[in-house]
């Protein structure tokens, strides 16, 4: 075999980094069970014995659940990801019942974000569990219409207020996105559906529908906005990653395309470690428990995107892909671009 033969079966370096990470702990997944889904379902009974007192109260004990609503889903998106248990069955089981408390079909959600890992940066392969955004070239070749389309869907009440009820309320009821033969997927958004409608029937028969609701969608509606904007500033910000495919590449799409969110620490337990997002984009195989040591223990972790709080708030104010400056650029700045180029 000849060195460059050789060069190129070797496996690049980050790809045994990551391996050291990939394999999950029974342990800790077990008491990331006990310690998400137990304290949600205690306070969602407490939201329902709080309506006897003041809804304004429910409204507030709903923060604490969105909390623990946001480890199930980073739990769900590890199963999606067959990273939280070894066993695929085990995986799904679990995946697809965390599925029924966000209200995501399982299967179809799994292919969806498949192909956004897949894809995650590459221009030409957009609208893959992304948010929608254009290029500037793109958005100046659109009519009237089309560009006030374009601001109001990334415009801040829509992005985080509107949309993301709509999204998990209503979007995913339906399985938009998959193909005819991904039957699997497909068929997850009705059971999930009949899942979702079998539990509200079956609670309110001993509750009452209309108190089921009004504990419920408060929690659902809170939550995602909250789960829009953390994928969002994980993708969003000023430079991120995006080129055409000829160009594009995985490596660094992972960790120039993804951001690192720095968050407090009980924020970052809550999110379940989902702010190490450049480290997930790298190896999606490796459990949330692990990103966090993952991060600390390797350097080419750490040459990446770091927001904050603070930081990630304006990133709400960028909205399109210019190639020639590559970089996220807002609406304003693209004015001031234009203005320069016809003095």
């Amino acid at each position: 075999m000849s060195v460059e033969t050789a060069r190129k079966r070797e496996k690049p370096a980050w790809i045994q980094i990551v391996k050291r990470y990939q394999t999950p702990s029974i342990p800790k997944s077990v008491i990331q069970i006990l310690n998400s889904f137990v304290p949600y379902f205690l306070i969602w009974y407490l939201m329902y014995r709080s309506l006897e007192v003041s809804y304004a109260l429910t409204i507030l004990l709903a923060f604490t659940a969105v909390g623990f609503l946001t480890r199930i889903f980073i739990i769900q998106h590890d199963c999606g990801h067959q990273s939280f248990f070894k066993s695929r069955v085990a995986n799904d089981r679990l995946g697809a019942f965390a599925g029924v408390l966000t209200l995501t079909p399982y299967h179809h959600w799994r292919t969806m974000h498949a192909r956004h890992h897949a894809t995650s940066g590459d221009l030409d392969f957009r609208g893959f569990g992304d948010v929608d955004t254009l290029t500037v070239d793109e958005y100046l070749a659109r009519d009237w219409k089309g560009r006030l389309q374009y601001r109001i869907f990334r415009s801040p009440i829509m992005m985080f207020v509107i949309s993301p009820s709509i999204l998990f309320l209503i979007a995913h009821r339906w399985h938009f996105g998959t193909k005819p033969a991904e039957k699997k997927a497909r068929a997850s958004v009705w059971k999930t559906n009949a899942a979702i409608l079998g539990a509200v029937l079956g609670l309110g028969y001993f509750i009452g529908v209309k108190e089921v609701l009004m504990v419920q969608l408060p929690i659902t509606i809170i939550t995602s906005s909250i789960g829009v904007f953390l994928f969002y500033v994980q993708h969003q910000f000023e430079d991120t990653y995006w080129r055409w495919h000829r160009e594009w590449d995985y490596k660094t799409a992972a960790l120039e395309g993804a951001s690192y969110f720095k968050l407090p620490k009980l924020l970052q337990w809550l999110t379940g470690n989902i702010g190490y997002h450049h480290v997930h984009h790298l190896s999606p195989l490796i459990p949330n428990y692990l990103l966090e040591q993952a991060h600390e223990e390797n350097e080419i972790f750490h040459e990446v995107e770091t927001l904050t709080l603070k930081s990630s708030l304006r990133t709400i104010f960028l909205h399109l892909w210019d190639e020639d400056a590559n970089r996220l650029i807002s609406f304003r700045e693209l004015r001031k671009k234009r203005a320069r180029a016809a003095a």
